[in-house]
């Protein structure tokens, strides 16, 4: 058979790539399912990776993760991964990247720390997990975790591997393949430029992205301990900085060994390392006290017409609950009453994780007051018909156009890989009033 036929009966057995991930023990009849329906997995979420986080300290299993012939890596440059196109990541073995990266896991992490030297420049690698369905041709480790294991790795020229890097980045973009820009670059670049916001990567390879792209970015934003201002060392397989009591690059020419560094809060008790920041936010569905409209909002930057939930960061000593009353108020005016927890969503732009509310307002709280807060040009009651047609025909990303059934001044929504989407399609679905709307 030729190629071109090859091609094209590839072509014909295609199936579209599915906009979220299938929510876990979908199938399984349970109290909780027949009470509530079944969960609700978003768009980042829904990772086939079994991280096995208790593996992380443990430097000999680290190590054969890493040399393993069937590991597979994520790189980021400026913490833009490599793709193959849009809907596909593109994965390289230890032996491609070996000259960048070594193996900084041949000693145990307590010796890591203990030979801790800040001015050896160590690419920043991160464990991802291992993926348990391949099992047959994966790491075996003591006879009872096996799978193939996945890894982030940042290979942004910087340092003595400036070198390397670059020319190990050269001969990859050499085949084909590039480093996407990522999102929040999107308002910047040309059209042609690949954009992540542009992707439909599938599910599971959208979570292995955002994991990945989370943990670097997080590595990369905390040098420093926060509690004597000394660089810090990165262990547990990329999960944990620690702030190591000496640093070798500090040991004077004539010393054999450096100085104990000053004490710090953070080599005290059990608040010895500095964990990956997440930054709860709370995004909300406004239902109207008759329950026939939904509130949404808009900033001056989003395209004409589009329209999505309101959102806002949960601020210390409050509740979920109390975070999406008072943002609602605070940016519309508008007085909530009963609010619920619909689902939640990783969003690694850079740290955030979304959590899904539905609130009610409360009769003689409707009326829009934008004063309090700049933060959004306009807010509008819809009616749930408004929204179902925009759903269905107006849906899109931010730098994106709308499909071809949209009718133009019609309001415009994210698409179904944002919380926001799914919030108002449950909304007018009957999630509120329990009576589901096909």
């Amino acid at each position: 058979m030729s190629s071109n036929t090859n091609n094209a009966a590839a072509t014909k057995a295609k199936v579209p790539i599915p906009d979220l991930p299938e929510p876990a023990h979908a199938q399984l009849d349970s109290m909780l399912a027949r009470k509530f329906g079944k969960e609700i997995a978003n768009y980042f979420a829904g990772s086939p990776l079994n991280r096995v986080s208790f593996l992380r300290p443990d430097t000999a299993f680290l190590s054969q993760a890493l040399k393993h012939e069937s590991s597979r890596f994520v790189l980021y440059n400026n913490l833009n991964p490599l793709v193959k196109s849009s809907e596909r990541l593109h994965y390289v073995g230890y032996n491609d990247i070996k000259s960048v990266v070594g193996d900084p896991y041949t000693r145990s992490e307590d010796e890591l720390v203990k030979q801790y030297n800040s001015s050896i420049y160590q690419p920043q690698l991160v464990f991802l997990g291992i993926d348990e369905k391949k099992k047959s041709e994966g790491l075996v480790y003591k006879e009872r975790y096996s799978g193939q294991p996945y890894w982030a790795v940042d290979v942004t020229p910087r340092a003595r591997i400036t070198e390397a890097a670059e020319q190990l980045i050269k001969r990859l973009e050499d085949t084909g393949v590039y480093f996407a820009q990522g999102r929040m670059q999107l308002s910047l670049v040309a059209e042609e430029v690949p954009t992540i916001y542009d992707s439909r990567f599938p599910p599971p390879t959208a979570a292995i992205y955002a994991e990945g792209r989370h943990l670097l970015d997080w590595n990369a934003r905390n040098p420093f301990c926060g509690g004597c201002g000394h660089k810090t060392l990165s262990v547990n397989g990329g999960f944990k900085r620690t702030c190591p009591p000496k640093d070798l690059a500090d040991r004077l020419a004539d010393a054999a060994d450096a100085p104990d560094r000053p004490p710090c809060a953070t080599r005290v008790g059990v608040s010895n390392l500095c964990f990956p920041r997440t930054d709860p936010t709370v995004i909300m569905a406004v239902v109207s006290s008759d329950g026939q409209r939904m509130l949404l909002g808009r900033q001056r930057r989003w395209p004409p017409h589009w329209y999505s939930t309101l959102a806002g960061f949960l601020e210390p000593a409050e509740s979920v609950e109390e975070a999406v009353r008072r943002e609602v108020w605070e940016e519309s005016g508008i007085h909530l009453g009963r609010v619920v927890i619909h689902s939640t969503q990783p969003w690694p732009y850079p740290a955030n994780l979304m959590i899904g509310a539905i609130g009610q307002s409360i009769p003689g709280g409707e009326d829009i007051h934008l004063g309090h807060d700049a933060e959004l040009e306009d807010a509008r009651w819809f009616s749930f018909d408004e929204i179902r047609e925009s759903l269905k025909t107006g849906t899109s990303g931010l730098g994106e156009e709308p499909g071809p059934e949209y009718t133009p001044g019609a309001l415009r929504v994210p698409s179904s890989t944002a919380i926001a989407n799914q919030l108002m399609a449950a909304v007018v679905n009957g999630f509120v009033s329990a009576e589901p709307k096909i």
